[in-house]
């Protein structure tokens, strides 16, 4: 199978979960301490071995071009003002990888969004990558995944243990235990409701998938939320080819919602020399 080189980013999303910050901002630009989500999984993707980003956007997000862009006035501000080390981060910002970009016009779910990158995926394997799913891992998420890929030459999905009624928020795999992190899977299932789920495995937002799912997504119709669920196109896929899943070493934070973006941004900025000795007594000092 074809090596992997490229990975899709579905950023065309309202964000109402953070209005009205979101109104004219895209939820993708927000910063968890001093850089915007979409950059975290555009540097994990690149150290993963990918080559070629899709960003698939929507009205209003023309801020997502620009911050991969070059800023001819503000570089050249920055070398005026000798703040090279600044300039030397910025630069390292628009050469991570070859950036495309391609609109959803309408905002019809994660599946219609994939469906939209097609002719800037072509005819190989590819990642999907949600820029609000931020995983924290000595070694980046999709590369793990890439080593169950590359071992199984098939589809791989992202997986994380979910214990409870929170599980009824994801897609839930059923599945045949490999080994500690890899499984086969047998079913997906949308959405469950908690006694329903298959099992407390949930699909995150990485995912390797192959091309013929293509086909499979132009003829899927709207489910949960009346929106083109990719789910329901990879359980069809399913039927005719195997799927794997990664249970990726490493801690995933949902900075999708106010308070998994709150949680990251503290975290983040505990594991930052510059700012971890003064943040953690600050938070020993509030009396809560």
């Amino acid at each position: 199978m074809p090596k992997l080189r490229k990975a899709v980013f579905p950023a065309a999303g309202l964000g109402t979960r953070f209005l009205p910050a979101t109104k004219v901002m895209p939820k993708e630009m927000l910063a968890l301490v001093d850089k915007p989500l979409i950059q975290y999984v555009v540097e994990e993707a690149v150290d993963s071995g990918i080559e070629n980003v899709v960003i698939v956007t929507g009205r209003g997000k023309q801020a997502l071009e620009d911050h991969f862009d070059i800023s001819f006035e503000l570089a050249q501000t920055l070398a005026e003002r000798g703040k090279e080390s600044v300039l030397k981060e910025l630069n390292k910002v628009h050469n991570l990888a070859q950036f495309s970009y391609v609109r959803q016009k309408q905002a019809l779910g994660l599946g219609h969004a994939v469906l939209v990158a097609r002719d800037l995926v072509g005819d190989e394997p590819f990642a999907v990558m949600l820029p609000d799913d931020i995983v924290d891992a000595e070694e980046p998420c999709l590369k793990q995944m890439m080593a169950v890929y590359e071992k199984y030459q098939a589809p791989v999905i992202a997986v994380t243990q979910i214990d409870g009624p929170e599980i009824s928020r994801f897609g839930v795999i059923a599945h045949e235990k490999i080994d500690e992190q890899t499984y086969k899977i047998t079913d997906m299932v949308e959405k469950p409701p908690y006694q329903q789920a298959p099992s407390n495995m949930a699909i995150i937002g990485r995912y390797i998938l192959t091309p013929d799912l293509f086909p499979i997504l132009e003829q899927t119709g709207k489910g949960t939320g009346g929106e083109i669920q990719l789910t329901d196109a990879m359980k069809k896929l399913l039927a005719v080819r195997p799927f794997y899943a990664c249970k990726f070493k490493g801690k995933r934070h949902d900075a999708g919602d106010k308070l998994g973006f709150l949680i990251a941004t503290i975290e983040f900025a505990l594991k930052r020399k510059e700012f971890s000795e003064d943040l953690r007594g600050y938070l020993k000092s509030l009396k809560l």
